[in-house]
């Protein structure tokens, strides 16, 4: 966790655009880890930035918090330049990263007492900072364990809250969720709509294509370094194509046979997930896959289920990049 925020924001200086980027570029040796990215971030909104492990996100979001310097391009974080005025962009943000920074052998209050204290809060403030802070993340009850002994989700909000002794202008997350069981993954959702409702402005990083589907208003798809496509789930969806078949396998080892099949019948390239029994391709219409799954069927490959519909975040980056979202060879290069 770092946080960068400074109760001393000036909001005169805010512009309807909380972050501005424009041909942002990184290398590391001779790696280029992000080539090239504009983007533009409305102010009170959350926006995505998707892409798989090794794509540049956490790259791109560490130049924009002045924790890495850009060797190219220019970008301002609420109306201050990154470069020329660093110090007014850290004043205006805060950042958590992949892993809490907390001190596991103090409890939950008294981390949040002690940030408190650092950033200027005195006494009973400080208190009462953190407690306030505890309840809003529904951590009021576990204030007094240490936090080695909280769950990940618990850590991965008490983190968040941490970033929030000073409410930032811009919420930098790199992959809030990573690691999180399912419950504890909503909560953190939850906390993170609440904030955008609150007027912060969040750019997220995340590998999780529901993620980005559920939360955030304007998604940036992200891959190896570029930024490949942009903009609501809803338009990224729609120019992927209107027709999905969906298939799911009663064997998940015929699935290198079914995919070969639906590829040659609808002429289009099928994708599966993780585990393989499931397998989606773009169909031009309902005859068209209703034919293939017949196909399917005479072949011996057997289904438990088969339906058309719209194409998911999924479809939509398999069509984008060639490649499922949690599936990549390249490596950012990042630097501690």
């Amino acid at each position: 966790m770092t946080n960068t925020a400074s109760p001393t924001n000036d909001p005169g200086r805010s512009p309807a655009t909380a972050i501005s980027a424009r041909g942002l570029v990184k290398h590391f040796g001779d790696v280029k880890a992000v080539d090239g990215i504009d983007l533009d971030v409305p102010r009170g909104t959350i926006f995505a930035i998707l892409g798989p492990n090794g794509a540049g996100k956490t790259t791109f979001m560490r130049m924009l918090a002045t924790l890495s310097r850009p060797d190219s391009g220019t970008a301002t974080v609420m109306g201050h330049d990154l470069v020329a005025e660093p110090g007014a962009v850290r004043s205006a943000i805060a950042m958590t990263g992949q892993f809490a920074s907390l001190d596991e052998d103090l409890t939950g209050r008294e981390n949040m007492v002690l940030l408190a204290r650092l950033w200027g809060f005195r006494g009973r403030q400080a208190t009462r900072r953190a407690n306030d802070l505890l309840a809003a993340f529904n951590l009021a009850d576990a204030a007094h364990k240490q936090v080695k002994d909280y769950s990940g989700g618990m850590r991965r909000r008490l983190d968040i809250a941490a970033s929030l002794i000073v409410t930032p202008g811009v919420l930098f997350l790199d992959e809030p969720t990573t690691g999180l069981d399912p419950k504890a993954r909503q909560d953190v959702w939850r906390m993170i709509r609440r904030l955008a409702g609150a007027g912060v402005t969040i750019l997220l990083t995340t590998q999780y294509l529901d993620e980005a589907d559920q939360l955030a208003a304007r998604i940036a798809v992200i891959d190896h370094g570029r930024k490949i496509a942009e903009g609501t789930s809803r338009e990224l969806k729609a120019a992927t194509g209107s027709g999905f078949l969906n298939v799911t396998l009663v064997d998940p080892a015929q699935a290198d046979a079914a995919v070969a099949l639906l590829a040659d019948a609808l002429a289009s390239d099928p994708h599966r997930n993780v585990e393989g029994g499931q397998v989606s391709v773009l169909a031009n219409s309902a005859n068209a896959a209703n034919a293939a799954v017949g196909k399917l069927l005479a072949a011996g490959i057997e289904l438990t289920d088969y339906s058309m519909g719209q194409p998911s975040l999924d479809d939509v980056f398999f069509a984008l990049t060639g490649h499922p979202a949690e599936s990549t060879d390249t490596q950012e290069g990042e630097r501690p």
